[in-house]
């Protein structure tokens, strides 16, 4: 684990917020350093000593969830500014293209999906009169989207110098498209390698429950001794790199 990643956790404890939805990902952390500490020491002690084990475990999860869900939001933003598209060319003014839209995305995603709820945001700034461009910023900040964020700083340009939005949203859905299906295509050609990846990861557990079923005792001199636990802690460390390592490989980033 290099400081990079020590930084980035550290960070996301200071800013964590909590949420009932958390719990499940909560209760899987508590498992794996039960699991670590049963396997790799035989220890109730360290398994509390390995209990901030659980904390990386939590927020790692909830990085790869909410990349998924920046990754879900990218699709649904697509569709929208496509709706919007369709309302420009139909001669409606660009913030009345955007209420227009809001009401196509609501039936086609539902009112309580991630992008009709940064809509509705936006409906309710152009209400309160603010400027659109600033809305759609906030909206590309705020989901940490680089494709949104990206369109949001062409838009505002282009509003303010009077430049073809019809073209520049056009060109935005081209690009997004583009690279959703290259998302695809490598999700297509990883998913066999990462199931393989998720196996891996679980087979040295399952040896080692398996031996300590069939032969009582076989592992009892790597426990409860200096050099034991130097071996074990050297194991567990290298496993720790390898599935980082198979994440990384497995989790592609377009």
């Amino acid at each position: 684990m290099n400081l990079r990643i020590l930084k980035s956790l550290w960070q996301q404890v200071l800013n964590y917020r909590p949420n009932i939805s958390d719990i499940p990902i909560a209760l899987q952390g508590i498992g794996v350093v039960v699991l670590f500490g049963k396997v790799f020491y035989d220890s109730y002690v360290a398994m509390a000593i390995l209990s901030p084990l659980s904390l990386f475990w939590f927020f790692y999860q909830k990085k790869i969830l909410k990349r998924r869900a920046c990754r879900l939001l990218g699709i649904q933003f697509k569709d929208a500014i496509a709706a919007v598209l369709t309302n420009l060319k139909a001669g409606y003014s660009v913030e009345n293209a955007f209420k227009e839209a809001t009401r196509d995305i609501e039936l086609l995603y539902g009112k309580k999906s991630l992008i009709c709820d940064h809509l509705h945001r936006i409906l309710k700034g152009l209400k309160n009169n603010i400027p659109l461009e600033k809305l759609l910023y906030n909206f590309g900040v705020e989901s940490e989207n680089k494709d949104i964020l990206e369109f949001a700083i062409v838009f505002s340009v282009a509003k303010r110098t009077g430049g073809n939005l019809t073209e520049i949203i056009s060109r935005t859905i081209s690009v997004i498209s583009r690279k959703i299906e290259v998302e695809k295509e490598i999700e297509v050609l990883v998913s066999a390698k990462r199931m393989e990846a998720r196996i891996m990861n679980g087979v040295p557990f399952f040896i080692i429950f398996y031996i300590g079923l069939t032969s009582k005792g076989f592992f009892n001199p790597l426990y409860h001794n200096p050099f034991g636990i130097v071996l074990m802690t050297i194991c567990m460390l290298v496993y720790l790199a390898a599935y980082l390592l198979s994440e990384k490989i497995i989790n592609i980033v377009v």
